[in-house]
């Protein structure tokens, strides 16, 4: 891997997990790191500049301070409602991040887009698998294609290289960032065992049976940064998994061991409608183990879980592409969770198990 200590970076989306891994990584490798994100980040270990990345002026004024930036980890994301909506407001964030380093005269010589398995149409139910990077585009609405396009468009203006990664179900953790399959797991598997409960699958059968993937994020993070300086990740998009792929069905009694509970027959509950009603039981273990204070509704986003539970439909992507340009890391996903749900135990987010 290049030297990277030369290289000043901005992570855009600086709180969600994606970015929150990137900004650690690089820190780790010795450069320097600027964030930006619309909330604050209590005790960021870099330079946060707390901006609205959505309003092309608070960009440009903001952006300013980035004036030295060699690389951009672009992580900001904005939901909404529909997928044209979700084109435009994420466009958006791209532009006039973008436009704001150019206006600050930013050296900018590489931009990391994540995007992910919704560019092969996991979101809308059936998709071929196993996903590769040369498969044509669905037809849009898709914000991955719309910000990729702008990218290419403007890297070609401006001169600077670009590469696309495409990971699934982003396992990490990183404070009030709710869209985070690990936090949805976790968070289920305490409330069910203080209520007495055994450890139910709560999505499909379909699902239940299904292959999955999923992305560590640390492992990300990694392929972050070889991308910024990897001449054979210039213009490319690569699918980046932790290269292998699990099912719930096996997943779930490791869980149960781990938590140290029974487990039961799966049983499709409805995670936004189930879980409502549960803040005060996990108020309740909060105080009892001096858990991080996080906001219930800042906490998991039981219908990000709801998604990816209920999807009855193999999601498998091929990583040939990114391992033969050179990046090699993969983790076992089953032990992965478990190290990571101990790791939560350790941060206080989560109670000790059973």
């Amino acid at each position: 891997m290049s030297d990277v200590t030369d290289r000043v970076v901005l992570v855009a989306g600086a709180a969600g997990v994606i970015g929150t891994y990137a900004a650690a990584e690089y820190r780790r490798q010795g450069a320097r790191v600027l964030g930006v994100s619309r909330r604050a980040v209590p005790d960021a270990p870099y330079e946060h500049l707390r901006l609205d990345l959505s309003d092309p002026d608070a960009a440009r004024h903001g952006l300013a301070a980035a004036r030295d930036v060699t690389h951009l980890v672009f992580g900001a994301y904005v939901e909404r409602p529909t997928l044209a909506e979700q084109v435009t407001a994420n466009v958006t964030l791209l532009r006039n991040t973008l436009d704001g380093l150019a206006s600050a005269g930013a050296p900018l010589r590489h931009v990391m887009l994540p995007q992910g398995m919704k560019a092969y149409g996991a979101h809308l139910g059936y998709m071929k698998t196993p996903a590769k990077e040369t498969d044509p585009r669905l037809l849009g609405p898709n914000f991955y294609y719309d910000q990729e396009d702008l990218l290419r468009t403007v890297a070609a203006e401006r001169g600077f290289a670009v590469t696309m990664l495409r990971p699934e179900a982003v396992i990490g953790y990183a404070i009030g960032n709710p869209m985070n399959l690990l936090m949805v797991l976790a968070v289920y598997a305490a409330v069910s065992r203080e209520l007495g409960l055994p450890l139910r699958f709560p999505g499909s059968f379909a699902a239940y049976n299904c292959l999955y993937q999923v992305t560590d994020a640390e492992l990300l993070a990694r392929a972050t940064v070889w991308s910024g300086g990897e001449p054979r990740a210039t213009g490319e998009v690569f699918n980046v998994t932790n290269t292998d792929q699990v099912r719930w069905k096996h997943l779930f009694p490791r869980f149960a061991e781990h938590f140290g509970m029974e487990l039961a027959e799966p049983q499709p509950i409805g995670l936004v409608e189930h879980m409502a009603g549960q803040e005060a039981v996990w108020q309740r273990l909060v105080e009892r183990h001096d858990l991080v204070r996080t906001p219930w509704r800042e906490l998991v986003g039981w219908g990000f879980g709801d998604a990816i539970l209920n999807s009855g439909f193999d999601n498998v992507s091929s990583t040939v592409k990114v391992r033969q340009a050179g990046f090699q890391d993969s983790y076992d996903t089953e032990e992965r969770f478990e190290e990571l749900f101990d790791r939560l135990v350790e941060l206080k987010v989560i109670p000790p198990r059973g």
